[in-house]
């Protein structure tokens, strides 16, 4: 069946809520490569949007699913519990920043981490206010789109969304936002909006995703935690996908002398498969009643297995250098073009976490047209970007980190040539 046909079956059959970006069709996958239905090859450099860190099908990933597969998929954690779900608990508590006794609780996707991150510091608080950031992506739930700085797509014709959700601005110095009037935008709500005493929680994104991959400042996370302290506020921080090795670090907030209260995972964690977590201090975590945590596809045992392998591959095949490397890599063939290339204004990022911002040549106006045609150029090359940003200016690149370095270097070859072209 012919793509146009398979289009024409996706309309009749899917809503058109469900914003598609490819015109083409997947048939198979592997590590940073995706061919579709007609044979024809892609790059992939959006990962499955941050979910492919360790890239498609990875041969540990592949075998250790096949393997948990041959004993059972699915009895609810809830119900009757099985030890690779305490095995995978124990791992993040052991990774994840921060020299205290955690405990770790599944979900299936992030936004449901999110919400039980919340549900968590409201149960440790007694408290209900949530402050989160202009900018942020906290996903498409409710309580996930309130917390959201983002209106255009996800909040139009949604509403009304839950209380006691108030946003402050994110620091940005690109856009004109220094540390102190980020700090300050807090101390204006606690001002205007609520009280100190009845916040529960700030959450915040170490590196905003869909916000333009812009890293939150390490003199702003170290007052957010000054802040939260005095006021006996929880720190939530957001590692959706930021997470596992991304960052050049296992986790974002490594790049910070602060720890958070409460995380959240998701996204690479299982190199494809639903599954996402949240960590936290463990007195913060036994804060809800028994009951009052789960979910019936919570921690399935095909995620957590490979989770476990996700991490494995990370550890031995040294990612996090490789994650750094191609990093740098990107942003010295990035920073090259900058003469050539004046709709350059920004590049940035941790590890493989890079994001290119695009403005109208010589003025600080974003630059939407030239960074949809940067994409479409490179889709019709065979390479497949993300766009990003408020503005939607903003490309973003998620490559896998094991892609081989002859794919990667002829990826970035199709990138010069969109961007020139």
């Amino acid at each position: 069946m012919s793509p146009q046909e398979l289009m024409q079956r996706k309309a009749n059959a899917t809503p058109r809520g469900v914003g598609v970006m490819c015109t083409f069709f997947a048939e198979r996958a592997k590590n940073a490569e995706i061919w579709d239905t007609e044979g024809k090859r892609y790059i992939d450099f959006a990962g499955g949007i941050g979910v492919l860190n360790t890239g498609h099908l990875h041969d540990k990933v592949q075998a250790a699913v096949a393997e948990q597969l041959n004993k059972f998929s699915h009895t609810c954690y809830q119900v009757v519990p099985y030890e690779l779900y305490i095995d995978v608990a124990e791992k993040l508590n052991q990774l994840t920043p921060g020299n205290y006794a955690k405990k770790t609780a599944f979900y299936t996707t992030g936004a449901e981490a999110v919400e039980n991150a919340v549900k968590i510091a409201r149960a440790a608080t007694g408290r209900p206010g949530i402050i989160a950031f202009g900018g942020g992506f906290h996903g498409r739930t409710l309580l996930g789109m309130a917390l959201t700085g983002k209106v255009a797509p996800y909040k139009i014709g949604f509403g009304p969304f839950p209380s006691d959700v108030y946003h402050a601005s994110f620091p940005n110095p690109l856009h004109g936002v220094s540390v102190a009037e980020s700090l300050a935008s807090i101390e204006k709500l606690f001002k205007y909006d609520i009280e100190a005493s009845r916040v529960a929680a700030i959450i915040f994104e170490p590196v905003q995703g869909e916000g333009g991959f812009y890293a939150a400042p390490a003199e702003w996370v170290r007052e957010l935690r000054r802040l939260c302290d005095s006021h006996g506020i929880l720190l939530i921080a957001d590692e959706v996908q930021a997470g596992f090795a991304r960052t050049g670090k296992l986790f974002a907030m490594e790049h910070y002398d602060v720890t958070p209260d409460l995380m959240t995972l998701a996204k690479s964690m299982a190199g494809g498969f639903p599954i996402s977590a949240v960590v936290g201090k463990a007195e913060i975590m036994d804060a809800p009643a028994p009951g009052g945590l789960g979910g019936t596809y919570a921690g399935s045992p095909l995620a957590l297995a490979a989770t476990k392998a996700v991490i494995e591959a990370i550890q031995e095949e040294k990612l996090l250098e490789r994650a750094n490397k191609l990093g740098d890599t990107l942003k010295e063939t990035l920073n090259g073009l900058k003469t050539d290339i004046p709709q350059i204004a920004d590049v940035r990022g941790l590890g493989a976490m890079i994001a290119v911002e695009f403005n109208k040549a010589g003025s600080h106006e974003p630059d939407t047209d030239f960074t949809k045609k940067v994409q479409n150029k490179a889709l019709e090359s065979g390479l497949i970007l993300l766009t990003c940003g408020v503005h939607g200016n903003v490309v973003r690149f998620l490559f896998p980190l094991t892609i081989e370095d002859a794919v990667f270097d002829e990826a970035l070859q199709k990138l010069i040539a969109a961007l020139k072209a």
